[in-house]
């Protein structure tokens, strides 16, 4: 088997059980993934709109409105006011910055817990792969 078809295997057998363990970390504070990558791009990267959220999670528009309107019915979200009435942009609430950090320092355990035996240089390093795959990925669509 060659090198990039083994690297892609294991890429897929680590998917699904990263997935899964974290809907279980994050369904301790009734959270689900997709919440919670809308909660750390606003918390770490400030408001976004609903257009470039779909973007950046790469997912249908439809699908990041399910899951803002949840965040908002939850108290975690808010709208920002915006020159144009078309372009909603979202922005975290006083509660969900509270929640974000709570629930941050359960999931820093949890990857910490996962990352064991794995330093610091080799992470950089897969943070770097990652990205660059990221990018082929999304300069490869037409």
């Amino acid at each position: 088997m060659e090198t990039f078809q083994r690297f892609f295997h294991q890429l897929v057998l680590l998917y699904r059980p990263f997935e899964n363990r974290l809907n279980n970390e994050l369904s301790k504070h009734q959270l689900y993934r997709a919440q919670w990558s809308i909660m750390y791009y606003l918390f770490n990267d400030g408001s976004i709109t609903l257009v470039e959220l779909s973007h950046y999670l790469g997912v249908e528009k439809p699908t990041v409105t399910r899951t803002i309107a949840k965040l908002e019915e939850m108290g975690y979200l808010e709208p920002v006011p915006t020159k144009d009435k078309r372009e909603k942009r979202m922005q975290l609430t006083a509660t969900g910055r509270k929640v974000y950090q709570e629930v941050r320092a359960a999931i820093d355990e949890f990857e910490k817990e996962i990352l064991k035996g794995i330093s610091e240089e080799e992470q950089l390093e897969g943070i770097r792969m990652m990205s660059e795959i990221r990018k082929n990925l999304i300069q490869g669509e037409f």
